[in-house]
């Protein structure tokens, strides 16, 4: 059997005392001797009672819950959670995080269903993760992180996915790479998008043109990017280099090269996007962009919080990104021979940087 719900009558009975009062020591009222409160609040303790959220919302129109919702669990979205985690420590607001259940099949729209059932008696406002859809009707501040449609009326976080690409496709251009593939995210999303264009400026900036036959739609995903890696190394022509669109593609992309022989990065350099945690763990360790994902949902939540407050302050942040160099990238010279990639400092900007490997 399931165990009961403790309720606020059973802390009065073990209390004794009314329920009036207990709900005065809940709510934070006057009108209860200093005493009294205390025996309250070791019963409460003592039984591990709480407050149920849709009778609080009732009385106050306040949960202090703020809602996280994504259309999945996955690596870009559980580094986001630690940083909204780690945020929301003593501002007085818990996390509920919610997923859409719907997966990698998230039909448009899915924000709006789950903000339906959360919104009035659950949360106080959300952090939607990647929305389909911007514009909601909800009563109460919403933040999207990383938007499909990019930055719009609702208050956004996001990173600088444009300068970054330019700055993980320019670092292959300096080691010697020309035929340079490109494994692209989700045509829907703006990020993918604005990777595949930060590619496309890079080469044109150096003045090489890009092979179509190697930019190639990779979804994002582990199983959709290992057909795409294959299809690209199975070129009589394959790239000498790919970037990515991001690292689970990037890592797919490894594994894809040594069940065909290729070594990394003796045979062909591999760049991603996102520095996930599983990045510096594969063989070998992958160098990628970072974008600071824990930081976008600290932002994002402390954005949240800020706006339900009334505080005045910019209703968008673009963070930026940063070229994280570990080993799964060689110089490649004319011949194929190592060349010292001089000149690296110069493929940074304002925005970016470099980050030299640790230990």
């Amino acid at each position: 059997m399931f165990p009961q719900r403790v309720k606020m009558s059973d802390v009065a009975r073990t209390a004794g005392v009314s329920v009036a009062t207990v709900s005065k020591v809940v709510n934070g009222r006057y009108g209860v001797a200093q005493a009294t409160v205390e025996r309250v609040q070791q019963v409460i303790r003592q039984l591990g009672y709480e407050a149920s959220l849709g009778a609080q919302s009732l009385r106050s129109h306040r949960t202090n819950v703020l809602g996280i919702l994504v259309a999945e669990f996955e690596p870009f979205s559980t580094e986001l959670l630690k940083g909204a985690s780690t945020e929301v420590a003593g501002t007085g607001y818990q996390l509920l995080a919610y997923s859409a259940g719907d997966g990698a099949g998230a039909a448009v729209g899915w924000e709006r269903r789950s903000l339906a059932r959360l919104s009035g008696t659950l949360i106080d406002g959300a952090v939607i993760v990647t929305p389909t859809v911007v514009e909601t009707k909800q009563g109460f501040h919403v933040v999207a992180v990383d938007p499909h449609t990019g930055p719009s009326g609702l208050p956004t976080v996001d990173s600088d996915n444009f300068a970054g690409a330019v700055l993980a496709t320019s670092y292959l251009l300096s080691l010697g790479h020309r035929r340079i593939g490109h494994i692209s995210g989700r045509p829907d999303l703006e990020s993918s998008r604005l990777r595949e264009a930060g590619f496309r400026r890079a080469m044109a900036d150096a003045g090489v043109p890009v092979d179509e036959r190697l930019v190639r739609v990779g979804g994002f995903r582990i199983e959709s990017a290992a057909g795409t890696a294959a299809e690209l190394l199975s070129l009589p022509d394959r790239p000498t280099a790919v970037f990515a669109g991001n690292d689970l593609s990037a890592i797919s992309t490894l594994d894809v090269a040594r069940g065909m022989g290729i070594r990394v990065p003796d045979d062909l350099s591999v760049i991603g996007f996102d520095n996930i945690p599983e990045s510096a763990l594969v063989n070998p360790p992958l160098t990628t962009i970072m974008q600071p994902i824990q930081r976008m949902g600290a932002e994002a939540l402390r954005l949240l919080i800020d706006l339900i407050a009334g505080v005045e302050r910019d209703t968008h942040i673009r963070l930026p990104t940063e070229l994280v160099l570990r080993a799964s990238c060689r110089p490649l010279g004319p011949a194929g021979l190592p060349l010292d990639p001089a000149g690296l400092s110069r493929v940074s900007d304002a925005s970016n940087s470099v980050r030299q490997p640790q230990g």
